[in-house]
């Protein structure tokens, strides 16, 4: 058993982002998914997409959100859907990064997948410099 994954992000982010780990780890991990938001879509219709993803995704272990963008449509509907589903995290600013931690720790609980998902985040966030600038 491992936690289910749910990117919830602005269209095309999260099937762009999965496309990309899916090549990078040479295949797809099983419980992830990516659900894109069409800004267009009313909220309601969003938010009953999202807790039947969440639903379907959860084998018991729970179920880490990532969203784009906080303060969004996806990111308000991840949070909300922390007050029907106890076994759900949410984190907002997902980059590459990040999901490869996140799937590559999800047989973890689901706060230490959290926690390395956020610290792969935070980590795959640099200043870079030419090569000739480095000590």
């Amino acid at each position: 058993m491992s936690v289910g994954i749910l990117m919830m992000t602005h269209q095309p982010c999260g099937a762009d982002l999965l496309r990309v780990t899916t090549a990078i780890l040479g295949e797809c991990p099983p419980g992830v998914e990516a659900m894109e938001v069409v800004n267009d879509v009313p909220c309601e219709v969003v938010t009953a997409e999202a807790a039947e993803r969440l639903e379907r995704l959860d084998t018991g272990e729970g179920v880490l959100i990532l969203t784009d963008l906080y303060g969004s449509t996806p990111a308000n509907v991840a949070v909300s859907l922390l007050a029907i589903h106890e076994q759900a995290r949410v984190i907002a600013g997902l980059n590459l990064p990040m999901l490869l931690r996140a799937l590559t720790y999800a047989s973890l609980d689901l706060d230490d997948v959290a926690e390395k998902a956020l610290q792969g985040g935070r980590d795959g966030v640099l200043l870079c410099s030419r090569r000739d600038d480095r000590a």
